[in-house]
């Protein structure tokens, strides 16, 4: 199997997978449960020579200032460290790594302190078993560790990049849910100021929300008003004849209104055929025609009929 194999999906978090993967055999995890029973005597000495390390750290003050936080974390470093010097590698121990990968997403602990903190852990007990066991054996015992170690940075580093991808997804959700607001302004009526740069992505959600909302309102007169947008190229202007095009497909006539002297001089430079697409100047034209063609009247009031 390539090492550059994915770890993304469910298969590839199989242990036997995993295993082979990163070519860690029976003989390895072998190594790594004796040197454990060595390292295991001393481990509460090496997780707080660990820590004295990571007081040093400026992220520490950040996330560990907190007694009762350390002492858990502490605890959790322990029960890690445990398991990973067992020299079992099955589905409970690949879980335990994900979760790992998950809490540092869910707190912002950045993934340098986490390779920072194994590379640091790994050294400590490396020294603690030149003081017992052989050239030969520590030699061994490192070698498998720096295998089963890469295995875990991999089930971490995957989890919180996962995590991470969600979550930029889930705030670009909302923030285009806020850039395309799609508004019904008056009884049948909708309206949809754009600003900034529309590109293919973001023209398909428009067009969602739009068709959406007509669906849900009953609309039969939509204002696609671009007075804020950047540029209006090729792409642009093809985009927005689609979503008229549509959106006179559920019954709803469509009029893009803030077409300034520069963007109509650009679309006719371009020669882009806009077709029928009704198009105003102000947004305040496309609402008056809106009004009557719905059939609506609508007085202004002067100010001095207003005293």
């Amino acid at each position: 199997m390539s090492e550059t194999t994915s770890l993304s999906g469910t298969n590839d978090m199989d242990p036997t997978t995993l295993l082979d993967l990163y070519q860690i055999s029976d003989e390895d995890l072998g190594c790594i449960k004796e040197a454990g029973e060595i390292v295991d005597r001393h481990l509460n000495d090496v997780v707080a020579t660990w820590y004295g390390w990571l007081k040093t750290q400026v992220e520490f003050e950040q996330f560990f200032s907190d007694p009762e936080v350390l002492r858990r974390t502490q605890a959790l470093q322990l029960e890690y460290w445990q398991q990973f010097l067992q020299g079992r590698v099955d589905a409970d121990y690949v879980a335990h790594r994900q979760r790992l990968g998950q809490t540092h997403a869910r707190i912002g602990l950045s993934l340098s302190t986490y390779l920072a903190g194994a590379d640091r852990f790994l050294g400590v007990i490396t020294d603690l078993m030149a003081r017992e066991m052989t050239s030969q054996e520590r030699l061994s015992a490192r070698q498998a560790m720096g295998k089963l170690m890469s295995l875990d940075v991999a089930v971490v580093v995957e989890t919180y990049t996962r995590i991470e991808k969600e979550t930029i997804r889930a705030q670009s959700r909302s923030l285009m849910e806020m850039s395309t607001p799609v508004t019904e302004i008056w009884t049948g009526i909708l309206l949809l100021p754009l600003v900034g740069i529309i590109d293919s992505k973001r023209a398909q959600d428009i067009m969602n929300a739009v068709l959406a909302k007509i669906s849900e309102s009953h609309a039969r007169m939509f204002i696609l008003d671009i007075s804020g947008v950047g540029v209006v190229d090729t792409a642009v202007a093809n985009h927005l004849v689609k979503i008229t095009k549509a959106t006179r497909l559920m019954g709803c006539e469509s009029t893009i209104s803030g077409v300034s002297p520069a963007i109509a001089q650009t679309i006719v430079e371009l020669g882009i055929d806009v077709g029928t697409v009704k198009t105003t100047a102000t947004m305040r034209d496309a609402l008056a025609d809106a009004f009557r063609n719905l059939g609506v009247q609508v007085t202004e009031l002067r100010k001095d009929h207003a005293r």
